[in-house]
């Protein structure tokens, strides 16, 4: 077989341009979301009303459109496929929630261990979670509230509790010491190491601030919803103001 002024011939017999033709099959396919999506296939079909002497060329056509029709059945299939998207209001993975719904990715890694927090005497926030629970997507907003006002005089350490390896006990060093086996799990260490709050749950950030105002010796909210110190005496109020 050769080309000859632009035409392929074949030194025994040649495939005229008549026994070639493209079929288009158009398919409505129904995707997940219920849309009817048109696909259109086109395959090269040639008529053996005559015998080919040449069975490569032969060979070579019908592989091409053996091709042409796997890879449409491919696609087809991957149209009918449902969608892997992820929100915050299901139990989807779609990475840490605290980067794609807090809006607050510094709290992930942790800047310090639990273990580094209790040796710096200062208040510690723990929170138990996990990245494809809508509870804990959710609670992550509040987690970055909390930071807001909290970052500074306390230490945020978040806990993946599919990162706490299994063990028969835990020392008081270790998350695993606290974990309760819910999600999310909120606790509040104070400076001496002793735990002042424990809640399960996606809790308001009302309940988080009220425990941290009682450690830091803030007003209530029912005095003061900005956070300001309790006055000692009247001598203590003039030295802050």
């Amino acid at each position: 077989m050769r080309i000859e002024n632009g035409e392929l011939t074949s030194r025994r017999s040649a495939l005229h341009a008549s026994q070639l033709s493209v079929v288009s099959v158009t398919v409505l396919v129904t995707t997940y979301s219920g849309r009817e999506l048109p696909v259109t296939c086109s395959l090269l079909r040639f008529q053996i009303s005559t015998i080919m002497t040449d069975c490569r060329l032969e060979r070579t056509l019908a592989g091409i459109c053996l091709l042409m029709l796997c890879v449409t059945l491919s696609w087809m299939q991957l149209l009918e496929m449902p969608p892997a998207l992820a929100g915050i209001n299901d139990d989807n993975f779609d990475g840490n929630i605290f980067a794609l719904y807090g809006g607050n990715g510094s709290l992930i890694p942790p800047k310090v261990t639990l273990a580094q927090a209790l040796k710096r005497d200062k208040p510690i926030l723990l929170v138990f979670y996990v990245d494809d629970s809508r509870d804990c997507k959710q609670y992550s907003t509040v987690v970055s509230q909390l930071q807001a006002f909290y970052g500074v005089p306390a230490d945020f350490i978040p806990i993946d509790v599919d990162a706490i390896l299994p063990k028969s006990t835990y020392e008081p060093t270790e998350p695993g010491y606290y974990h309760e086996g819910l999600v999310p799990q909120t606790l509040i260490l104070d400076e001496t190491g002793k735990v002042v709050f424990n809640a399960s749950g996606n809790i308001p950030f009302e309940r988080v601030d009220d425990a941290f105002r009682e450690v830091f010796d803030l007003l209530p909210r029912a005095e003061s919803v900005e956070l300001r110190r309790r006055p000692v005496n009247e001598i203590n109020v003039e030295l802050t103001q």
